[in-house]
């Protein structure tokens, strides 16, 4: 992380000094997971939905979920339960300001409590900030995060302690989805309502090869069903010193007859997840072009249908959605044992 995005020494300083004050408060005593409100960023006009972690006594935190992304995958999430894998956790943007054991500090980190003068000392008594971007490692976060996790602890003790005394404070109406925001106006902090829909449409600029669409076309009608997935790899890839780390995905082909891997590609969510979805039909396209038209093709994850579904309409195949790929399944455990890896 270049350095004139980091968090200034004043900005570090407040973070500790709240995130002390949040530790004696010990909002997790009272609120759970599903207790959240929002905050609208002052800076940017963004908005913020702040969750405090810690009633099980596992794990201590309080995360900021962004936007109506953020949110709608922390009730995603939510709703996944024990089923939730760490491939859909990633893909949620958030912030966390959280407590570990000492183990977990990273040098970075230390480096910012000496400057500060700051010692800890026990279990889950280590303030530490991380941000997570859809498809890369969690990662320190930069001087306008740092500037939003101030902003969501300030809004948490003046929270928490009215919530303690009115649950309702967070169904501020009947209606589902309206939500308790904090908003700065003429220099003070007031409460609102705000109705908050996380179902969006996304629009992507999706690329293709048309010579290679135009060339799948004359291959058809295909006689081949396919099993094609994309899924994100265990290991993360640091490219720079420095940098923040992502997590590769593996896109695959295989002849679900055969069970033969036709096909290996490795895309990156950088510089986003929009952005690699979007290079998704047109690798596929390549590969079918490459010789091998379908008569179906076979695909478990949700995006993956929709993008290739238009792909399918004008060429002319079969594509259908299942619960389980299994050649892709053993092809997987294949290719893990090949290169000595868990969970490839």
């Amino acid at each position: 992380m270049s350095k004139i995005n980091t968090p200034t020494l004043e900005e570090w300083k407040r973070l500790y000094d709240l995130m002390a004050q949040v530790k004696e408060l010990a909002p997790w005593e009272w609120m759970e997971e599903s207790d959240i409100f929002g905050i609208q960023i002052p800076e940017t006009g963004d908005l913020g939905f702040v969750s405090v972690m810690g009633m099980l006594g596992e794990h201590f935190a309080v995360a900021v979920y962004q936007g109506a992304k953020g949110l709608g995958g922390f009730w995603n999430m939510h709703s996944l339960g024990p089923k939730l894998t760490p491939e859909f956790a990633l893909q949620v943007p958030q912030l966390q300001a959280s407590f570990e054991d000492r183990d977990l500090i990273a040098k970075e980190d230390r480096e910012v409590m000496k400057k500060l003068g700051l010692k800890f000392r026990g279990v889950k008594a280590w303030p530490q900030f991380r941000s997570y971007r859809p498809g890369c490692f969690p990662w320190l976060i930069e001087g306008d995060e740092a500037r939003v996790l101030i902003c969501a602890l300030e809004q948490l003790l003046e929270i928490a302690p009215r919530f303690k005394e009115n649950p309702k404070l967070f169904t501020p109406t009947k209606t589902e989805h309206d939500y308790l925001v904090r908003v700065k106006k003429d220099g003070a902090w007031e409460d609102t309502v705000k109705h908050v829909t996380f179902l969006e449409e996304k629009t992507l600029d999706l690329l293709m090869n048309e010579e290679a669409l135009e060339y799948l076309r004359t291959l058809m009608p295909g006689k081949l069903t396919l099993e094609i997935d994309l899924y994100m790899m265990e290991e993360p890839v640091q490219e720079k010193r420095g940098e923040r780390p992502y997590f590769p995905f593996m896109l695959m082909l295989v002849d679900h007859d055969s069970g033969m891997i036709l096909s290996v590609d490795l895309l990156t969510p950088l510089p986003s997840m929009d952005a690699m979805w979007s290079e998704v039909p047109a690798v596929v396209v390549e590969k079918l072009a490459g010789g091998f038209p379908p008569k179906e093709i076979q695909v478990k994850d949700d995006m993956v249908y929709v993008l290739l579904r238009p792909v399918a309409e004008e060429v002319g195949f079969s594509l259908n959605k299942k619960s389980r790929l299994k050649m892709i399944d053993y092809a997987r455990r294949e290719l893990r044992n090949f290169m000595g890896l868990r969970g490839v």
